[in-house]
């Protein structure tokens, strides 16, 4: 993580700091970001509560009424509490104008079975509807089917892993695919959305000696489309969860123009699980810090909070 929180502090004293910052004329953009880019995110929370009953106003409302454009989001993000950032996010992608199929599959393909029921739960709680209905509603054919089994939650989590049933899985995925005219997407579904990592490990090794061929490059060469990435996407958190996010962070800067939408959720959703690890990832993988990705693709008060939220130059 980058963003650790601090040992000692006074939610009564950041409540009144962040209310100085926004009170009056103009406002203190740099304060705000200094003040909640030190805290953790359930530290925002405290924050948040004591801002209301010592100050009687609502901070999100004030935040919102004295920020504007990706610096706000960024903001706002980070002040909401991590499996209600998830529910947001998924419904935005679904709800906004036409559907962000990249969002559904990052969010679905590397959170937790926990992580995945409690979005579920408080999906339903704010919404009315399940995140199920709203996936079926939304997308279509195969690559629905797979969103509905990854929404689930219901991965095997242990670490057990039969070899026998390993060989037979990868012979599955051979026949299902390289072998025959066509492919039996169900069958990569059935494997890849259920067995525990440690398993798939296996499988993919047992692969590669079956097709002579990476799993991956099968995927691609059978497959198109949504339906591709989101099995791409379920091989790579696998394979490697940080390097999944640091091309997903990769991707979202190069080029021309910026992904903002994935750019923002993935530095405010991984600031205090494993940023370090992405960055890592991210200067093995492309000879560039991502710090120095950001700088350059970024600027304003935007781009400031970003660095604090990557924590540092590799």
């Amino acid at each position: 993580a980058t963003i650790k929180g601090v040992s000692s502090f006074s939610a009564e004293q950041e409540a009144q700091a962040l209310r100085k910052a926004m009170k009056g004329f103009g406002t203190d953009e740099d304060a705000i970001i200094e003040i909640l880019t030190k805290l953790n995110v359930s530290q925002r929370q405290q924050v948040l509560i004591t801002y209301k009953s010592s100050i009687g106003r609502d901070l999100i409302d004030d935040l919102k009424s004295e920020l504007s454009g990706n610096f706000e989001r960024v903001i706002i993000g980070m002040m909401t509490p991590t499996t209600m950032y998830d529910v947001h996010e998924l419904r935005r992608a679904m709800k906004g104008a036409g559907t962000d199929e990249g969002c559904l599959i990052e969010i679905l393909a590397s959170r937790t079975n926990q992580e995945i029921r409690r979005i579920n739960e408080n999906y339903k709680l704010q919404y009315g509807c399940t995140l199920e209905e709203d996936i079926i509603s939304d997308t279509s054919s195969m690559f629905r089917r797979v969103l509905v089994s990854l929404a689930t939650g219901n991965r095997d989590e242990g670490t057990y892993v039969d070899d026998a049933l390993a060989q037979q899985d990868a012979q599955c995925l051979y026949e299902a695919g390289e072998k025959k005219w066509g492919t039996d997407e169900v069958q990569f579904m059935a494997i890849l959305c259920t067995r525990n990592r440690s398993h798939l490990l296996r499988v993919f090794d047992a692969y590669r000696s079956i097709a002579n061929k990476d799993i991956t490059d099968s995927i691609k060469s059978e497959m198109s489309g949504d339906l591709e990435d989101a099995l791409l996407a379920v091989v790579k958190c696998m394979r490697n969860k940080p390097a999944y996010f640091a091309e997903r962070l990769y991707k979202s800067m190069k080029g021309l123009g910026t992904d903002d939408n994935t750019l923002i959720r993935v530095m405010v959703s991984r600031s205090e699980i494993d940023m370090l690890d992405i960055r890592r990832e991210f200067l093995t993988m492309y000879g560039k810090s991502l710090y120095s990705f950001i700088k350059g693709d970024c600027s304003g008060d935007y781009r400031k909070v970003l660095l604090r939220l990557c924590g540092g130059e590799d």
